[in-house]
């Protein structure tokens, strides 16, 4: 199965990747994991003014300081394990990624500390289920 994990280095990102660890029988080191970080966009006008490269390596180094801890815990889980990371805003990079490379299922955590109407879930929870058809295993 191809599992694609959003994550943000967050406490969340850490509370859905010690859920995947305690339940490995539910989603053990068979299946084919990719942890996903949508890094937030510079705005286009402040962007022009950057040499050439910058904004690239900018986004690069954003997602690895995420990524850096993940890969370790990964390694320990012993789990076929890739990184990917795009510049965008997050549910929409998201939904994007996990449609287009035909992902069986999305395990995320959930933050809650939106608007009122997000507070369940939190807005890219809810961003993620209102634009995918793939199933959506939240972790709170």
């Amino acid at each position: 199965m191809k599992i694609l994990l959003p994550v943000d280095g967050s406490d969340y990102t850490k509370r859905m990747l010690a859920y995947l660890a305690a339940h490995d029988e539910l989603l053990g080191p068979g299946h084919d994991y990719t942890a996903f970080c949508a890094v937030a966009p510079i705005p286009q006008h402040a962007g022009r003014f950057l040499p050439p490269g910058t904004l690239e390596d900018y986004y690069r180094e954003q997602a690895e300081k995420v990524f850096e801890p993940i890969r370790t815990f990964a390694q320990q889980q012993e789990w076929r394990f890739q990184t990917v990371y795009k510049q965008g805003h997050a549910a929409d990079a998201i939904a994007h990624f996990a449609e287009a490379e035909k992902f069986d299922l999305i395990v995320m955590g959930t933050h809650g500390h939106s608007s009122l109407g997000n507070m369940v879930l939190g807005s890219v929870a809810t961003g993620v289920l209102a634009r995918c058809k793939i199933p959506v295993l939240l972790v709170r």
